[in-house]
């Protein structure tokens, strides 16, 4: 099936971890006008308005079951007008999607899986179709965490034709990227496949995310590249070391493959002011230490995940953009052969290649006390008697480099020939160093 290549992984914010189910057309404003303003040259483009925009009676901290959504006559999903007051008069997402584009952004949205339960019970009929929702509903497969949704039975025809319908009003609206959920745990693959067929079908182009990414199989991956252009790796990840700590290993299976086929996602970056109305915890700033902000930053990058900023841009602190705006660290995403190439103890390595004489490699701490330790150049790809320049990212520090020709005491582990690199590294810390031959 066609789908448009990216050529780097999508870089944005989106509004679940500042504000859950409940954000608000000025709150999203608020963000792509920070976005645009400040984080726009360095790649950062989207903005994504999550889960439950439709609800009129959405609040902090979970789902209401049977709530009030606010639909068409043909059991599409609108937004709310008290909450999106440009949506009033049907015009939907379009003069958002406008706003959002003319600050030079693109716009995207939260979708689940399936039918809503309040269309399935009203019977709608399915747009373009002689089809109703009552037929069309799968309700021994609905979402196990989300009370609104009915499953889609896709023996049906008029199964693809709702999907055809609420994607075709989407690209009405001028909707740039969709976050379809529920679709990965367990795996929907006939889901996949009808969303993408819809966007298709649509005319319009539209980077299609798919979450979450509990228990996802490699096995996977030649359906995922056939449909989507980014794929959950992980449930839900919040402001927890335990959940950064996690993503190593599914990083580690899943950054190889990473190319413009599509891009195996880490989820959002809960990094900044988040919890103001969100699903998990009160308002606070990220409760990662700043050692651990940029470990997260640091794997993300090198693994090439997309990046989607989950705080709240324009009240998270000078510090936290400053995450997003080091152009020299943004540059890794346009790397290749990411791969980790070691792990023992608390010590991970990750290298990645620019050319046959530069490349990345980042070092990580995974334990309690700091770390010192001496890198080998040849164990991190570099040349093994290297004579050139290594700079770490983060600070714009170079770091010192010798030749080691016996054996020491200073360069323990270090070949004779190759190059010796001391690092320090603070508990749960990381480096992101360059380097030129």
């Amino acid at each position: 099936m066609a789908k448009t290549p990216s050529p780097r992984p999508p870089l944005g914010w989106n509004s679940w971890d500042c504000y859950g189910t409940t954000v608000t057309e000025a709150e999203v404003l608020a963000n792509a006008e920070f976005m645009a303003a400040h984080l726009l040259p360095f790649g950062w483009d989207t903005v994504v308005v999550d889960i439950d925009w439709s609800d009129p009676t959405a609040r902090s901290h979970g789902y209401n079951d049977g709530a009030p959504l606010t639909v068409d006559a043909h059991g599409r999903l609108l937004p709310d007008p008290e909450r999106f007051p440009s949506s009033a008069g049907g015009a939907g997402f379009a003069p958002l999607a406008a706003a959002v584009h003319a600050l030079g952004l693109k716009f995207g949205i939260h979708v689940m899986r399936g039918i809503p339960r309040l269309a399935t019970a009203a019977d709608a009929p399915v747009l373009g179709t002689s089809h109703t929702a009552d037929e069309v509903a799968d309700r021994e497969n609905r979402c196990e965490w989300n009370p609104h949704m009915d499953g889609l039975a896709h023996t049906h025809p008029g199964a693809q034709a709702y999907y055809d319908s609420i994607v075709a009003l989407y690209a009405e609206w001028g909707v740039d990227f969709i976050k379809a959920d529920d679709m990965l745990w367990p795996y929907q693959g006939a889901d996949i496949e009808a969303f993408s067929l819809a966007i298709e079908r649509s005319g319009r182009p539209m980077g299609l995310s798919l979450s979450p990414g509990r228990d996802l199989s490699l096995t996977r991956l030649d359906h995922l590249r056939e449909h989507a252009t980014m794929w959950r790796i992980c449930d839900d990840l919040w402001d927890t070391w335990s959940d950064v700590e996690a993503n190593f290993a599914r990083f580690a299976r899943w950054a190889p493959v990473a190319s413009e086929r599509g891009w195996p996602d880490g989820d959002m970056l809960p990094l900044g002011h988040i919890g103001i109305r969100a699903e998990r915890g009160e308002p606070r700033d990220s409760r990662l230490t700043p050692a651990e902000r940029i470990t997260l930053m640091t794997l993300w990058v090198i693994a090439r995940s997309p990046l989607m900023i989950g705080g709240d841009l324009p009240t998270s602190s000078p510090e936290t953009i400053a995450l997003f705006t080091n152009a020299d660290v943004m540059a890794v995403l346009d790397s290749t052969g990411s791969r980790e190439v070691f792990r023992e103890g608390d010590l991970v390595l990750w290298t990645a290649d620019i050319s046959d004489d530069a490349g990345y490699v980042a070092a990580f701490n995974l334990g309690e006390s700091e770390l010192t330790v001496t890198l080998d150049s040849a164990n991190v790809g570099m040349p093994g008697a290297f004579t050139g320049t290594v700079r770490e990212l983060w600070t714009g520090k170079a770091v010192p480099t010798r030749p080691v020709t016996v054996q020491s005491d200073d360069a323990r582990g270090v070949a004779p020939g190759s190059t010796a690199i001391p690092v320090t590294l603070a508990p749960h810390g990381a480096h992101l160093l360059h380097w030129q031959a």
